[in-house]
């Protein structure tokens, strides 16, 4: 999603992050993704669309992300590593358990904007032109250190990306090719914010409507409207709201996480906070900080 300074389908898109720094993931955002096994596409279903009530019950550790711009991977990442306030050995040794190439890659760093201080993940990888599969992404997963549930939750947000990339330039999620989606910026995003969510121990994730903008994007395919194809799949029976700034707000990275953690949207859930956290993206947006609120706590 765009981002700020200082202070459900397919696809060849690029990463939501071109490193460029949201790992530039404001960039592109035509991604290849596919979802996952069919008893979870029935969860996603049953759940993640749910609107207006939260079904937390009473004591439940639930998740709130309210998004005054929009939500990109990235920023996603920062919000969850704050509230988990691990250290950086720990942080070290669970990068390198998803691929040795991920060593020394992410710092979270406090970041102003308009003088409100926030959170924001910074994000210095290698280059590669790796055009992965959702086989090769698969393999990485199940090879990987992380948590069987953390793994799950990784394999569904990349299915659901190549499905609707698939969707999008009419091939099978298994012809689809991750351009910079498949690349380490994409791979660290999902995967580490899979294994942070489970170690929260997140029963319930409640998001707020989707910000969203008319504008366009560059990407692996050229310039873009806004919601960039792949995005639009995995909008279907998803809230979304206007929002004044131009250009993408929400990635594919993002939307794929929120569906594959069958997130429920609506407005603020009944809860007690115990942990928050504000995350900045790295787009800057003229009229509004670009970032996102985590509340984490138990319902009531």
């Amino acid at each position: 999603m765009p981002e700020e300074h200082t202070a459900t389908a397919p696809l060849d898109e690029l990463d939501e992050h071109d490193h460029a720094h949201e790992h530039s993931h404001e960039h592109v955002h035509c991604h290849e993704h596919h979802e996952h096994h069919a008893h979870h596409e029935h969860q996603e279903h049953a759940h993640e669309h749910q609107h207006g009530h939260c079904h937390a019950r009473a004591g439940q550790r639930i998740l709130t992300i309210r998004m005054h711009s929009g939500l990109s991977g990235d920023m996603f990442l920062a919000g969850l590593l704050s509230l988990t306030g691990i250290q950086p050995e720990e942080l070290e040794g669970i990068l390198t358990g998803i691929l040795p190439e991920l060593a020394g890659c992410l710092s979270l760093e406090r970041r102003e904007v308009h003088a409100i201080g926030g959170v924001h993940a910074r994000v210095d990888l290698p280059h590669q032109h790796c055009h992965r599969t959702l086989a090769d992404v698969q393999d990485i997963i199940t090879r990987s250190s992380m948590q069987e549930s953390a793994k799950e939750f990784a394999q569904r947000a990349f299915t659901l990306l190549a499905r609707a990339e698939a969707t999008v330039h009419g091939k099978s999620p298994e012809q689809v090719h991750f351009h910079e989606v498949g690349a380490l910026d994409s791979i660290l995003d999902t995967c580490l914010t899979c294994e942070l969510y489970v170690r929260l121990g997140v029963d319930t994730l409640v998001a707020s409507p989707l910000p969203v903008a008319d504008g366009q994007v560059a990407c692996a395919h050229g310039i873009l409207p806004v919601p960039a194809p792949a995005v639009l799949e995995m909008l279907e029976n998803i809230p979304v709201r206007p929002f004044s700034g131009e250009g993408e707000t929400v990635t594919p990275t993002a939307v794929s996480l929120l569906r594959a953690f069958a997130a429920e949207f609506g407005p603020w859930p009944s809860m007690v906070i115990q942990k928050k956290a504000l995350a900045y993206g790295t787009r800057v947006f003229d009229n509004a900080p670009n970032g996102a609120l985590f509340a984490l706590g138990t319902a009531l």
